[in-house]
């Protein structure tokens, strides 16, 4: 078994707490030591108690403990993702890819470590996912696209074949990228839009067609 620490009290954290159960369903795997979170809600920490989850204080707190064997981030937006990850530093390690066992996993498929793939996502053939990246909930991504670190693909997003998504992207709900188009860093298509063109670094675009 693998000790391992969830960073994330919030909604992400607990659905990744939802995958490493269906992990250990199908193969007793980890051992969730706790959960880590700088300034979680009473109502969060009310539902981790409910699910049986100890609270282990913040960051630095747990990272002064020495806590468990490895970390996964469960924390949805990629920037505050990205931050925590640095703030550890080299003084523990991220887990193997976490992926749900009734998500739809094609051939040539690679994710770095970190990276957390939810229930009923669809990922095709050829595609690369780089370190902490989030697939959430029936989010799909097509053929031989490659999505960098720190990228998140919300609830029914579709990345299309052939997409390039850079690092610390997030594609919002239900939003969809056509095919073989490029998403530069630190951008944000926004829910239910349809990028038709390739989006620029750091913009956010909205609506159909996105702009």
């Amino acid at each position: 078994m693998i000790d391992l620490v969830v960073i994330g009290a919030g909604g992400f954290g607990r659905e990744t707490l939802d995958v490493i159960e269906a992990i250990n369903t199908v193969h007793e795997t980890y051992r969730v030591v706790g959960v880590v979170d700088d300034s979680p809600s009473p109502i969060f920490l009310e539902r981790l108690s409910a699910r049986g989850y100890t609270h282990l204080g913040n960051t630095g707190h747990w990272l002064a403990t020495g806590a468990g064997d490895c970390f996964v981030v469960g924390v949805g937006t990629p920037s505050i993702r990205s931050a925590i990850v640095a703030q550890i530093g080299a003084n523990a390690f991220a887990c193997s890819p976490l992926i749900h066992p009734r998500a739809s996993i094609g051939s040539m498929f690679q994710a770095g470590d970190g990276t957390v793939i939810c229930a009923n996502a669809t990922i095709s053939t050829n595609v690369s996912l780089g370190a902490h990246v989030h697939v959430n909930p029936a989010a799909i991504i097509g053929h031989d696209a490659r999505c960098g670190d720190f990228s998140s693909v919300n609830p029914g997003a579709v990345i299309s074949g052939e997409v390039t998504v850079a690092a610390n992207v997030l594609v919002g709900a239900g939003a969809v990228v056509l095919q073989g188009l490029a998403v530069g860093s630190c951008a944000v298509v926004g829910a239910a839009a349809c990028a038709v063109t390739s989006v620029p670094a750091h913009s956010v675009v909205k609506g159909v067609p996105a702009r």
